[in-house]
């Protein structure tokens, strides 16, 4: 594929997802905790719902957390927050996030106008 189709199938992909590459605080019935996350989520027309996720940073207290409270957490950032699910632990030690809904992130509500 040249760099000019590459580029182009990048472009089009570009407002497919909605997402968020910040801090955020993980919230617990333990307590919170600073992390740093990157979350990207879509609309799924199958089931009508928006499906957001993504990977929490590397922290002792989130692994902590994810041991104790895989279903009943919640995630803050700036934008918002929204309950979602602790679960698998990559090799580098990053836990992943799930949730249904509005997400803890702002979302593309209208499509930018194509010059």
């Amino acid at each position: 594929m040249s760099s000019e189709a590459t580029a182009a199938t990048h472009e089009e992909h570009d407002h497919d997802e909605d997402g968020y590459d910040g801090p955020a605080t993980l919230v617990t019935k333990d307590g919170e905790t600073e992390v740093e996350v990157r979350l990207s989520g879509h609309f799924e027309p199958i089931d009508g719902r928006y499906h957001w996720y993504g990977r929490l940073a590397a922290n002792d207290r989130v692994s902590e957390a994810a041991e104790k409270h895989r279903r009943a957490v919640v995630l803050r950032t700036p934008h918002g927050e929204a309950e979602g699910a602790l679960s698998d632990q990559d090799p580098w030690g990053r836990f992943r996030i799930t949730g249904l809904g509005r997400p803890p992130f702002e979302v593309l509500e209208n499509l930018p106008d194509e010059d």
